[in-house]
């Protein structure tokens, strides 16, 4: 029988030194983009409150009623840089940006209501999580939730391959360490029944079913640090454990479908 996911708690306050932060960032996002604005949420380790202060970041998915223009968009990317500035013991502010009409359409069911459902706390505006019922797990979820893991290989290998800014090169990496991983752990969310929003017990329960990929996570971890390794190295990775999660997914969809 496939187990109901959890949510994260609305009602219990959070990790008193991250409000300061959470409470600027309603307040500039709201008034950055004023009448596109129709809520934010909260996900990641200060929405589950097990935040690292020093260690963590903090992230938002910022819902609008309509896409985006130029300006606005810029406006979204001066307001983060700003409270990453401001807040040093932030290690990084990322916002996730998803118009209304997508969240709400019937394409948008599985990856926008779980999402918003189970992995994410509304910190303000219309709170779409009341939107849906409760999800259960199932490989159409940990599918949908992770995307095409071959496209996304695809476009951070030329990428990696084509930046010389060391930077940027570390981005990407940090990217797709943490995208392999999580690949991983959405291989095996059907069959353990397991549903874990922390990458390190996410990592633990695919290892529970292959033990022998331990040193890939390992090295997926390494990326996911942003500890600076050869570029040869990073794309060996991404061929080959990477590229053996993305045979998995297509294995299982001929199965399952």
């Amino acid at each position: 029988m496939a187990k109901r996911l959890p949510v994260l708690s609305r009602e219990n306050g959070f990790q008193q030194e991250y409000m300061p932060i959470l409470l600027d960032a309603v307040k500039q996002f709201r008034a950055g983009l004023n009448a596109t604005f129709h809520s934010i949420y909260l996900n990641g380790s200060v929405a589950r409150r097990d935040a690292v202060w020093g260690k963590s970041d903090v992230n938002f998915t910022l819902v609008v009623k309509k896409k985006l223009q130029s300006s606005e968009e810029s406006a979204l990317s001066a307001i983060t840089w700003r409270l990453s500035q401001h807040y040093p013991h932030v290690t990084k502010v990322t916002i996730k940006v998803v118009v209304l009409e997508d969240v709400l359409g019937l394409a948008g069911i599985f990856e926008w209501g779980v999402w918003l459902k189970h992995c994410s706390v509304c910190l303000n505006g219309d709170d779409l999580a009341s939107r849906f019922g409760h999800f259960e797990i199932s490989w159409d979820i940990a599918r949908t939730l992770n995307g095409d893991i071959k496209a996304q290989l695809a476009d951070y290998r030329h990428k990696i391959m084509k930046t010389k800014v060391t930077e940027n090169y570390l981005d990407y990496c940090e990217y797709i360490g943490k995208k392999m991983i999580w690949s991983a752990y959405c291989l095996v969310l059907h069959r353990k029944q397991q549903w874990e929003l922390d990458i390190n017990k996410a990592a633990d329960v695919f290892l529970d079913l292959f033990p022998e990929h331990l040193m890939d996570i390992e090295r997926s971890f390494i990326l996911a640090s942003r500890t600076q390794v050869p570029k040869k190295a990073a794309i060996f990775l991404m061929d080959q454990f990477g590229g053996w999660i993305g045979d998995e997914y297509d294995k299982i969809n001929r199965r399952i479908g």
